[in-house]
C-alpha cells in the first residue's frame, strides 16, 4: 500500500490547496474527508490492479503512455494501427495514449532531456538506455518512483529469480537504498570470450588443443614458420586483436590474456578482499603486457593492430593470414562466413582460453542479464501496467509451450504462416520483423535459456520446444559447440561491477588517465618502452587521479551492495 499512497500524495496536495482557497485552510472536517477519499480512491487503484493480475488483463481497457522506439512497419501499418498494439488491447486490455515515437535514439534522449528541464509531461513509462549518466539524472529529476514494492508483489518469478541469482543486475538502478528502473532482461553469457583457430591448420599440423598460454604460443609459432597453406612468414600474423580503443572488447580482445594473469584490463575486478580496484593496474597487467612485447616482436602481431578497431581485426582472419581470433561463440554467423568464403578448405573452431604461467584463467564477463531498463512515473494511474505486460512475454513468448498460440511465433501472416498445410518460417523474416516490432519493452528474453539450449544441442539432445527447434535451425553446429565451450569454463570470468554514473574524480581526470594507460600499454607492447615503464605508469595513475577514482568507486560500491 506504501508505492499507493506517495502516488496519491498530488491529487491530495490538490485537494489541500483548493481548501486552503475557499476556506482560508481553517475547514478540518473537509480536509479530513478529502484524506478518506483519497484513501478510498487508492485502495481502489489498488483493487483494480490486483484485479487485473489475477485475470491477466485490464476489463475495462486502461490507457498507457510510454515510448515506442522507431520501426519500419509491414502490410502499411502504423503507428496508430498495428498487429502488436492490437494484440496488446485484446490479450491485456491496454491501450496506447499520448505514446512517444521518437525518429531515434539521439532524438528520444534530447526529447528526453528537454521534457525534464521545461517540465512537459512524461509517459507513464520510460524507456531508459544503459546510460549511467541519464539514468541517474531521471532518478534525481523526482518524477519517477521507486519500484521495490510493485517488483516485489507483481513481478514474474521468471524475473524474480533472475534478480535474486544476480543481484548486481540492481547496481545501476539503487540510490538512497531503494530501486528505480525495472530491469529488461537480455541472454547472458553471450558475449564472453574464447578463441576461434583455424582447425584445418590445426589439423594438418597435428596440434593438440592450447591448454596453457605456453601451447598456444607453440600454436601460432607454427602457424607463422610452418603455414600449412604455404604462406611465407612474412604474410601471416597468427594472432589477430585490436589495440586502438579498447583490448577488452567484443572482437580481438585481450581479457583472456589478462586473465590468464589474474586481473582483467580495463574494468572494475573484486581484489581479495572484496574491494573494487582497477584491472589494468594490477600486477598481473604488467605481465601480459611482458608477453604482448615479446609476441609483437615475433611477429605474432600484426604491427597495424594499433589502427584496428574490432570489425577491422577480424579481417586478417577471415582473409586467412592469421590463425586465432578471440571472439564470442556467434562468430560461426559473423564473420566465419566470410572466411569460409575467401581461403578454400578453411575450418574453424572454438576453444577454451587457456591459463597462464601459475594456472590462473579469465576472461571479461560485463552482462548480468539486462540490456535496458524502464522507470515509472509518479503520475502514471496504473503503475503496475508495464509489469503486466511484460510478465505477459516472459510467460508465454520468450520459451512457448508446444501446442501453445505462440508456438510457430507471435502472429500468422507477420513473423510465420501456413504454407502447403504446414506451418513454416524462416530466418530472414524473422529477423526482420523483431528488428520493426513495437515491442514497448523489446522481445522477451530468459537469461540462461539461449546458452542452456546450444549446450543441450551439442551434447546431442532433441530439440522438443518451439525455441529449441528455432536455434537447431537458425544457428550452426560450431554455434552450438562454441556454447559449450563457454558454459565449461563459466567459473573464469571476472565482472566488471562498477556499472554507475561517472564519479566525480572521473569526470574531472578519467579521459586523461585512460588516455594515459592506452599510450604506455602501446608503447609497451611496440618495445618502443621498456616493460618496467609500467610501474611508473601506474604510480602516476595513482597520483594523478585513479587512487581518488579508486576510492570513490569503492564507496559507490558500498553504497549499492549493501
Amino acid at each position: 500500500m506504501g508505492k499507493m499512497k506517495k502516488l496519491a500524495l498530488p491529487l491530495m496536495a490538490m485537494a489541500l490547496i483548493a481548501s486552503a482557497c475557499s476556506n482560508g485552510g481553517g475547514n478540518s472536517e473537509q480536509s479530513t474527508n478529502t484524506s478518506t477519499e483519497t484513501a478510498d480512491n487508492t485502495s481502489a487503484v489498488t483493487s483494480e490492479a490486483d484485479a487485473a493480475f489475477a485475470k491477466g488483463k485490464y476489463d475495462p481497457p486502461i490507457e498507457i503512455s510510454t515510448v515506442i522506439m522507431p520501426k519500419e512497419y509491414t502490410k502499411g501499418e502504423t503507428n496508430e494501427n498495428n498487429v502488436h498494439d492490437r494484440w496488446m488491447l485484446e490479450t491485456l486490455g491496454m491501450k496506447h495514449k499520448d505514446t512517444w515515437y521518437p525518429a531515434g535514439s539521439d532524438q528520444y534522449k534530447q526529447q528526453l532531456q528537454l521534457a525534464l528541464t521545461s517540465g512537459e509531461k512524461l509517459p507513464d513509462f520510460v524507456f531508459v538506455p544503459t546510460d549511467p549518466v541519464l539514468t541517474n539524472q531521471l532518478i534525481d529529476s523526482g518524477q519517477f518512483i521507486a519500484i521495490d514494492e510493485l517488483f516485489e508483489k507483481y513481478a514474474s518469478p521468471i524475473w524474480k529469480e533472475h534478480a535474486a541469482n544476480n543481484p548486481e543486475l540492481w547496481y545501476p538502478f539503487t540510490k538512497d537504498g531503494k530501486k528505480w528502473n525495472l530491469p529488461i532482461l537480455e541472454y547472458t553469457d553471450n558475449d564472453d570470450t574464447l578463441l576461434w583457430l583455424r582447425e584445418d591448420w590445426m589439423q594438418k599440423l597435428n596440434l593438440e588443443a592450447p591448454k596453457t598460454i605456453a601451447d598456444l604460443e607453440v600454436i601460432m609459432d607454427k602457424f607463422k614458420n610452418e603455414n600449412p597453406d604455404g604462406l611465407a612468414p612474412k604474410d601471416v600474423y597468427p594472432l589477430a586483436i585490436s589495440l586502438k580503443n579498447n583490448t577488452n572488447t567484443w572482437m580481438g580482445g585481450l581479457d583472456w590474456l589478462f586473465g590468464a594473469y589474474g586481473t582483467v584490463q580495463e574494468q572494475w575486478n573484486k581484489d581479495e578482499n572484496g574491494n573494487l580496484e582497477y584491472g589494468s593496474v594490477n600486477p598481473g597487467a604488467k605481465q601480459a603486457l611482458a608477453k604482448l612485447q615479446e609476441w609483437m616482436d615475433k611477429g605474432y602481431i600484426h604491427p597495424d593492430a594499433a589502427l584496428w578497431d574490432e570489425g577491422k581485426s577480424a579481417e586478417i582472419w577471415t582473409k586467412g593470414n592469421a590463425g586465432v581470433l578471440p571472439g564470442a561463440n556467434w562468430v560461426p554467423d559473423w564473420p566465419a562466413p566470410d572466411l569460409i568464403k575467401n581461403v578454400a578448405g578453411s575450418q574453424y573452431k572454438a576453444y577454451p582460453v587457456p591459463a597462464g604461467p601459475d594456472g590462473k584463467i579469465g576472461t571479461k564477463w560485463q552482462n548480468s542479464g539486462v540490456n535496458s531498463s524502464f522507470m515509472i512515473n509518479k503520475d502514471a494511474k496504473h503503475p503496475e501496467a508495464i509489469i503486466l505486460y511484460y510478465n505477459y512475454l516472459l510467460e508465454n513468448l520468450a520459451n512457448p509451450a508446444v501446442g501453445s498460440q505462440y508456438e510457430y511465433g507471435f502472429a500468422q501472416g507477420y513473423d510465420w504462416d501456413i504454407v502447403d498445410g504446414q506451418p513454416t518460417n524462416d530466418k530472414e523474416k524473422i529477423t526482420d520483423f523483431f528488428d520493426k516490432f513495437p515491442y514497448i519493452t523489446g522481445p522477451a528474453r530468459i537469461p540462461g535459456l539461449y546458452m542452456e539450449t546450444l549446450v543441450k544441442l551439442a551434447n546431442g539432445g532433441t530439440a522438443e520446444t518451439p525455441y529449441e527447434k528455432q536455434l537447431a535451425t537458425f544457428r550452426k553446429p560450431e554455434n552450438w559447440y562454441a556454447a559449450k565451450v563457454v558454459m565449461d569454463q563459466i567459473d573464469i570470468r571476472k565482472q566488471n561491477y562498477f556499472t554507475g554514473a561517472a564519479t566525480p574524480t572521473m569526470i574531472e581526470k578519467w579521459n586523461l588517465l585512460r588516455q594515459s594507460e592506452l599510450e604506455t600499454f602501446n608503447k609497451i607492447i611496440y618495445g618502443k618502452l621498456p616493460v618496467d615503464a609500467f610501474d611508473e605508469f601506474v604510480a602516476n595513475w595513482k597520483a594523478n587521479g585513479g587512487e581518488q577514482v579508486t576510492k570513490e568507486v569503492n564507496e559507490w560500491f558500498q553504497s549499492v551492495s549493501q
